[in-house]
C-alpha cells in the first residue's frame, strides 16, 4: 500500500484481533456487533461498534472510533454499554457480512478504503461458526 493522505468513514464495527482490525461490514441488522461481541468473547478487543474511522497513520491503515462512541457497544436486548476497547488497530481485513455466500469464493477480492487496498470475505454472520470464520480468514488472508 502507498502512503496516502486521506481517511474515510465506514458503516463497520471493529475489533483487535493480535493487535490487527477487523472492520464487520454491513447494513442495520446484518450481525456487525453481534459478531464483534462474539469475536470479543473470544479474545478480541472493540475499536469500534457501528461505525470506524480508518485513516492513514505512518505510512498504514488505521481503524479507529469516532470520538462520541469511543469505548461504547450496542448489545441488542441490553442497551448501549461501556466496553474494554484499544484506541486503533492496523487495518487487516473487511468481512462483508451477507445472508447469501459463495461456497468456494475465487481469489480474495480486494476493496480500496481511504486510499489503500484491504482483502474483503463475505460471511454470514449468524452462523456458529462465524468467529471462527473471521479468525482463520485474518489468519490466511489478512494484512500483515
Amino acid at each position: 500500500m502507498a502512503r496516502q493522505h486521506s481517511s474515510e468513514t465506514l458503516h463497520a464495527t471493529s475489533v483487535a484481533i493480535g493487535g490487527r482490525a477487523v472492520l464487520l461490514s454491513g447494513p442495520s441488522g446484518a450481525g456487525k456487533s453481534d459478531l464483534g461481541l462474539r469475536l470479543i468473547d473470544r479474545g478480541a478487543t472493540l475499536i469500534s461498534d457501528d461505525y470506524t474511522v480508518v485513516k492513514w497513520v505512518d505510512g498504514r491503515l488505521e481503524a479507529t472510533a469516532p470520538e462520541t462512541i469511543t469505548g461504547m457497544m450496542e448489545v441488542r436486548g441490553l442497551g448501549v454499554v461501556d466496553m474494554p476497547r484499544v484506541d486503533f488497530a492496523r487495518v487487516a481485513l473487511i468481512v462483508d457480512l451477507c445472508k447469501e455466500i459463495d461456497r468456494m469464493p475465487a481469489d480474495p477480492e480486494m476493496r480500496s478504503v481511504a486510499g489503500g487496498d484491504v482483502p474483503v470475505v463475505r460471511l454470514a454472520a449468524f452462523e456458529a461458526s462465524a468467529p471462527i470464520k473471521v479468525e482463520l480468514a485474518l489468519k490466511t488472508i489478512g494484512l500483515t
